[in-house]
This record gives structure tokens, sequence and C-alpha cells, in this order.
């Protein structure tokens, strides 16, 4: 079994049930308390107490309305609706902690670049280096809509904008100001030296960008980049920019070939380190001290588990409404490809003769989405997650909770000292009060991108003139 010590995220959404609808409707669940700021403030502190690398906060900009052709389905079980926005919460948060990181969910299709490195800044500084960005594109026909568009971008292309929005980025985070150029020289009355901040003058597809970024430069400049995508433009654009990728899947086979094309891509596309792309995988523990009493919580979770929010998630997650078909009627033959193929992906690692109707994926995505439930003992978790290291090759773990926030509670009594016998879990953090790249690395200094990434490219660094440093394009 690998050895290798895990990164550890909670996953969360500024929501009520995230990736186990219904779920709030249990007693002890507080996740509908999430309008309030004390219900962050004290998950961050419990979680730093525990040593966790980050805070994972996922985000969409529009409902899950696929399943049935409406929205009815996902208000009415609270299927991530209502959703607030993520960035926001991030400095109260931080303002209670020193060390965690925050690791925000951000679009590249409906917001202009330069507003957002503004945002990414300003976060930056105030969390004093502990943001991370989770680049996406989006995926819901709603959002678009609610954006203006009639439709989505088709998928390539909202890869290929993507690819052209993080570069903008990059040229206003790391090109637009030299490290030294704040002066805050009283004598002289110089705040800024001008002469070190210049326009990027970007020109391209879609974006039209002059500059200079309005921010002077953050602790980390460039938040640490994450991203998840497993389709072709998706493993290239996470090749090139990811630090962290988060992949979802039921089993580790289903990601493990995904996750070596992606770095063999990166090593010979863009001459990275492979072990410099961390990996983090989807799963959602559920512990008991013996494997008998976590037994009983998993059955007491599932009879307040949604199976029709589950549904509404499924639909909106592989644009397939299932509404469409019967309730008995069996999904692996009807006359669909997209169905049949998707459905296969979940039977897969089920018996033969079971048979897949659309409340057989409810019920099996109903608690953890679409990740793993590992149900157990703390030591049969922990032989989970190393299995999960030993066949897909994953770095660490984005746990997402089925009751909030007493599954972390649960994790931090039960699983963490399991992964700390193991040799698995850090004591304390690597760098205390550093940044969230810092951390996320073990490496001390590092505060910027690896000199390998593509974003350091771009850095305009002390010392240098404006002529002798080209921004790349």
């Amino acid at each position: 079994m690998a050895s290798k010590q895990l990164i550890l995220n909670a996953f969360v959404e500024m929501c009520s049930g995230h990736q186990s609808p219904g779920l709030w409707r249990h007693p002890d669940d507080n996740s509908h308390e999430f309008n309030n700021v004390e219900h962050w403030v004290e998950l961050a502190k419990l979680l730093e107490e525990a040593k966790i690398h980050g805070i994972f906060i996922a985000d969409v900009l529009g409902g899950y309305d696929v399943y049935n052709g409406n929205l009815e389905t996902a208000i009415r079980s609270g299927a991530q609706w209502p959703v607030n926005e993520p960035l926001a919460v991030v400095s109260a948060m931080a303002a209670a902690t020193q060390s965690i990181g925050f690791g925000v969910t951000v679009s590249t299709t409906y917001e202009q670049p330069y507003h957002l490195a503004r945002r990414l800044s300003t976060v930056d500084h105030l969390s004093k280096g502990r943001l991370g960005w989770n680049i996406v594109t989006s995926y819901l026909d709603s959002a678009a809509r609610n954006m203006g568009f009639k439709d989505q971008l088709p998928h390539d292309e909202r890869y290929a904008k993507a690819d052209e929005y993080v570069k903008v980025i990059y040229k206003l985070l790391e090109s637009s100001w030299r490290d030294d150029a704040v002066a805050l020289n009283r004598e002289k009355g110089i705040y800024t030296h001008p002469e070190r901040v210049r326009e990027i003058n970007h020109q391209g597809k879609y974006f039209t960008v002059s500059g200079p970024h309005i921010c002077q430069p953050s602790p980390q400049r460039t938040p640490l980049i994450l991203q998840a995508g497993a389709s072709k433009a998706g493993k290239l654009f996470a090749a090139q920019n990811a630090e962290g990728i988060f992949v979802s899947a039921h089993s580790p086979t289903v990601c493990a070939k995904n996750i070596a094309e992606i770095r063999e891509i990166a090593k010979t596309q863009f001459g990275r380190d492979p072990s410099n792309i961390k990996v983090l995988a989807l799963v959602t523990p559920i512990l008991g001290k013996t494997e008998e009493a976590a037994r009983a919580k998993f059955n007491e979770y599932k009879q307040f588990a949604s199976n029709e929010g589950a549904l509404s998630l499924f639909c909106g997650w592989t644009g397939i409404d299932l509404g469409k078909y019967g309730d008995d009627e069996e999904l692996r033959h009807v006359e669909s490809n997209a169905v049949r193929s998707t459905v296969e992906g979940y039977a897969k690692f089920s018996p033969a003769q079971s048979k897949w109707t659309k409340h057989t994926i409810a019920e099996h995505i109903s608690i953890g989405g679409n990740g793993p439930v590992l149900v157990g003992t703390p030591a049969q978790v922990a032989d989970g997650l190393q299995t999960w290291v030993k066949e897909a090759d994953v770095d660490g773990f984005n746990l997402a909770y089925a009751l909030f926030p007493q599954s972390f509670k649960d994790i931090i009594e039960l699983l963490l000292p399991e992964l700390k016998v193991r040799g698995l879990f850090w004591d304390d953090y690597a760098v205390p009060k550093g940044t969230y790249r810092e951390n996320f690395y073990e490496k001390p200094g590092q505060t910027g991108p690896l000199d390998e990434h593509v974003a350091e490219s771009y850095r305009w660094k002390a010392g240098v003139d404006a002529k002798d440093h080209v921004i790349p394009e």
C-alpha cells in the first residue's frame, strides 16, 4: 500500500445537503444554516484545529432543471437550491483562522477576467495568501439562460474560452505589476513606482483587456489553481494549468486512466513534473467505532435521503432527463446510448443481475453524490482510502458530508487518528500561517506557482526592466 501523506479538503457548498440531498431533514444536520456567517466561521475553526488542508467550496450558477424539464423537484427537495455566492464568506473564515486554505469555484464562462482578477487578489490579500481558485467552465443550461445566453457555448469552445481567460488572469496577476512596484516611500511621496506597473494590452478572440491590474500583487499573486475535467479538452487544460485536480467516480479504476493521461500530457507537452499535479478524489466517509455502528448510521441516513433530489442532481450532471422513463424501466435496455452508457458506468460494480431503474440510480447517489460512500470503522475506511491511492494514484481526498458538521467531527475524532498511525496524515501544517500553496506542496516559501508552471513564465520579477520582460501571449 502507498504510504504518502494525504491532502485532505472538506467538500462543501453554500447550500443545504450538498452531495446528500434531503439529509437537511435529519434532526442533527445544520447545513440549512448556510446563510449565517457563524456557520462557516465555526467550520473553518473546527477543521483548522484538526489540520485539514483546506475547505473546497463548490458552486453552480443555475438550478438543476433537467429532471422533468423544470426546477420544481430541486426547489422542493433543496437539491443544491438555494445556493449562495461562495467567495464572499472566505474573508470571514480567514479572519478566524491562520493556516487553513480555501478553494473556491468560479466559472470562466460568465464573468469578465478583469473583474474576477480583482476579486481573487482582494481575497488573497485578506486571507494572507490562502485562496485557491477552482476553475470551471459551467455545465448547466440554466446558468447560460440566467447569464443572457440562449444556450451554453459548445463544450470545447467553453474550454477554448477558458484557455484565453486564464492567460488574461495570469497577465493581470503576474505581469502587470513588478514584484517590487509598491514602495510606500513616505519621504519621497512614492506609494507605487509607476514605471513598475504596466498595461497588458490583451487582444484575443474572446477578451480585450488593456489593464493594468487594479490590485497590487497579493501574497500568492495567482491563487492555487484547482480544476476538474475528464474530457479531452478538460484534460489538456488541466495538464497545463492545474496544481490540484478534483475527480469524482464510484471506483478508482474509473478515473485511473484519466489521471495517468493528464500527468503524461503535463510531462510531454508542458514540461511539468507529473507528481506536482495533486489529484483529490471525492469520498463520503460514514464512520463508527464498530462496523455495525457505521452500518446503522448509514441506514439511518438513508431514511432521510431524497431520491427525487438525487435525480435532480444526476440529471443536471449528465444532461439526461430520467423523468422520461418509467419507474420500473430497465435503463440498460432503453434506446438512448447516452442513458445506457451512463447507467453502465454506475452498474459496473453491482451484481450483473441487478435491475437499474431511475430509482436505483437515485438510491445509489442519494448519499455521497457521484463518489463512493465508505462505511465502516476507521481502519476499514482508511483501507478504502489507501485502495484509491494505490489503484488510481490519487494524492488525497475531498471529504463530503452526510450530516453537517457531524460528519466532519466523525472524521476528526475517528478517521484522522487512524491515518496518523499509518503515516498518512501530518501532525501540523507544513507552514503554520503559510499560504495555501505552501501547505499544499509542503514547501516553505513556495507562495507563487512552481517554476515549471505556466503562470510563472508571466511573473514580472523585482529588478527586471519592463523592456526585458516580454508578456507571454
